[in-house]
Order: structure tokens, then sequence, then C-alpha cells
């Protein structure tokens, strides 16, 4: 027999479903990736001077178009190039 306190929740009611949160969270990651895509697709609009100048070039735009995390693939390739331009 298991002793439950006043203060205290059985561990099967403390993962609660909230389908109002999950609605809620869905929209806003969806709303955050279709920004995200806007965002890759203007810079897709610049010249390769201009890409240069970010540390990107337009192939990892299209890498970061069909990646999962494309802010963290542009990321990993400026910083690759800084440090190649640093130690040439």
């Amino acid at each position: 027999m298991a002793l439950v306190l006043s203060g205290e929740r059985p561990s099967a009611a403390a993962a609660s479903f909230h389908p109002v949160r999950l609605v809620v969270s869905w929209f806003a990651k969806t709303r955050a990736e279709y920004a995200q895509q806007l965002a890759l697709k203007s810079l897709l609009d610049l010249d390769a001077h201009r890409l240069e100048d970010l540390g990107i070039n337009r192939g990892d735009l299209f890498d970061a178009v069909a990646a999962h995390r494309p802010t963290k693939l542009l990321a990993e390739r400026r910083s690759i190039r800084s440090c190649d331009h640093l130690n040439p």
C-alpha cells in the first residue's frame, strides 16, 4: 500500500496532457519554421559578394533549406570559413 501525502501527486498524474498547449506549441513551431524558410529564400536573392560578406555561399543556403536545423548549419559553415580565413 502506498502512502500519498496531501501535497504529493501520484506519478501517473504528474504527466498531464494539455491539448491546448499542444496545439499552441505546434502553431508556434510551424510559424517559426515558415519565417525561417522565408529568411532563407530572401538570402537566395542576394548576390555572391554579399553572401561572402556574411561568410556563406549559395551552396550553404541550398543545404540549409533542406536541413533540419538550418540556422545551426549556416552558423557552423560560417565559423569554418572564418577560421579558414584567419589561418590561410
